[in-house]
């Protein structure tokens, strides 16, 4: 059996901070292969080549991003040089990096795609849907292990992208919204989904965002820049257990780690 631990949005440094101290202990814990996070918070908004390099020392093996890629713009050239950050995959042609990748772990192949959401996302990329037919008929030529991350907003959307993937990959997982949902299970075709991993990032915050500021904003005050909170930090994120044979999801469960 192969275990991937999904890890949902790292939202800034003290996100970043947590993953470094508590990334290595669940990879023991849960005795995991090969660990996916989405990092496209990590600076607040965007991500830097140092906090990427953080990550990976920390235990990552490949990084997801999503509506906030080009939020630090230095990320562009090391989205080119570096194999193990996607952006997602149906953003413009000529936009620099990959969409996804297919990366060695236990002897055998895995499939890793990026994909981002139209609805209600402010955001124009071509169609997640056409994009994810295309990619995972290109990685089934060499391996039937492929894992989905959908930085997505609609719930609707996000479902309806597993079912149309149902049976062709292992596993499609939600980030975005910040919040963990409850709804882990596996396709009638045997793909593992759930609709949000949820945020790895401040406890006591709007969706890692300083409280006091969210308020503000909610309140029609004058807006400012959005700070992360400080405080504790929670993981989040779910393991899935892939069959190494048939590339079926056997297994789901939901993850939160405070610390």
């Amino acid at each position: 059996m192969l275990k991937i631990l999904a890890i949902g949005d790292i939202v800034g440094e003290i996100g970043v901070r947590a993953v470094e101290r508590t990334l290595r202990t669940l990879r023991n814990e849960y005795e995991i292969d090969f660990t996916v996070a989405n990092g496209e918070n990590a600076s607040g908004i965007g991500i830097t080549p140092h906090q990427a390099q953080r990550l990976y020392t920390a235990g990552v093996d490949v990084i997801t991003l999503g509506n906030h890629v080009w939020g630090r713009r230095e990320i562009a050239q090391f989205l080119d040089d570096d194999g193990y950050i996607l952006r997602p995959a149906n953003l413009a042609d000529l936009a620099p990096g990959r969409g996804y990748g297919i990366f060695s772990v236990k002897n055998k192949l895995l499939g890793v795609v990026n994909l981002i959401g139209r609805c209600e996302m402010h955001f124009g990329p071509d169609n997640p849907f056409h994009a994810a037919s295309k990619i995972v008929k290109e990685i089934a030529k060499q391996t039937n292990l492929c894992v989905v991350d959908f930085h997505a907003n609609a719930t609707s959307e996000k479902a309806a992208l597993c079912y149309h993937l149902d049976g062709k990959v292992s596993a499609v997982w939600g980030t975005h919204t910040h919040v963990q949902t409850a709804d882990e299970r596996i396709f009638p075709q045997g793909t593992g989904f759930l609709t949000d991993l949820g945020m790895t990032g401040p406890i006591d915050s709007v969706l890692g965002v300083r409280a006091e500021q969210s308020v503000r904003m909610f309140r029609g005050e004058v807006p400012s820049r959005f700070e992360t909170a400080d405080g504790a930090c929670a993981i989040c994120g779910a393991v899935f257990i892939i069959d190494e044979v048939s590339g079926k999801c056997v297994s789901v469960e939901r993850i939160r780690r405070e610390g």
